[in-house]
């Protein structure tokens, strides 16, 4: 290697880093211009002033892009993969336990209640929140379901994952604030199951025959 091809290496580093950049500026003006299900990549490439083909490149989806965009802590298809890991019957408390433990984990829950609290004080964030939850997350499980009217399911479990997040990271009312995880679970999981999955599955004594 000559010493001449070393700085055009480096420089082409900081060009990656730069688009990458770009893209992420682009992305957030983007999503808050347009809201999240009417925001294309194309759209946002076109914001940024590079390729499509290059927002592909270090974002593997729109979802992957908004995460990133706003710094969120936890990634969409890894509340999905453990859901439809999990089994039948336990895939609302599976999806609650999932939202919970990224609220209150120490390495993550300064920044969620921030994400929260920001979209609680602005109604357009809090739509692009909801359309997140319910696009990425909650519809491609009820998806995977098989189940009829499986858009609405998804935006009624969406609907209990919502209040859930503000109730206990946004205006931290308690006692939903701070009980314990596995209480919330208990409670809140099998209301998000008879959503997703319909009647029978509601954790109640006549449920369980008795």
């Amino acid at each position: 290697m000559s010493e001449a091809e070393a700085p055009r290496r480096g420089r082409r580093r900081k060009d990656a880093g730069d688009a990458r950049s770009a893209i992420l500026r682009a992305a957030s003006a983007e999503f808050l211009a347009s809201g999240y299900d009417d925001t294309s990549l194309r759209a946002v490439a076109r914001r940024a002033g590079v390729d499509p083909a290059l927002v592909h490149h270090y974002f593997d989806d729109k979802a992957a892009l908004f995460a990133e965009a706003l710094e969120a802590p936890v990634r969409p298809q890894d509340i999905v993969r453990l859901a439809l890991a999990a089994p039948r019957d336990r895939l609302g408390e599976t999806i609650v336990r999932a939202v919970l433990e990224a609220i209150d984990a120490p390495a993550t829950r300064d920044r969620m209640r921030q994400l929260v609290r920001t979209a609680l004080g602005h109604d357009f964030a809090a739509r692009m929140l909801r359309q997140f939850l319910v696009r990425e997350v909650l519809s491609r499980i009820a998806g995977e379901l098989d189940a009829p009217d499986a858009e609405l399911r998804a935006t009624l479990a969406a609907s209990q994952i919502v209040g859930l997040l503000v109730v206990r990271a946004g205006i931290q009312a308690e006692p939903l604030a701070s009980a314990p995880v596995d209480e919330v679970v208990r409670r809140v999981g099998p209301v998000v199951q008879w959503h997703l999955v319909g009647f029978g599955t509601v954790d109640t004594p006549e449920a369980r025959g008795e």
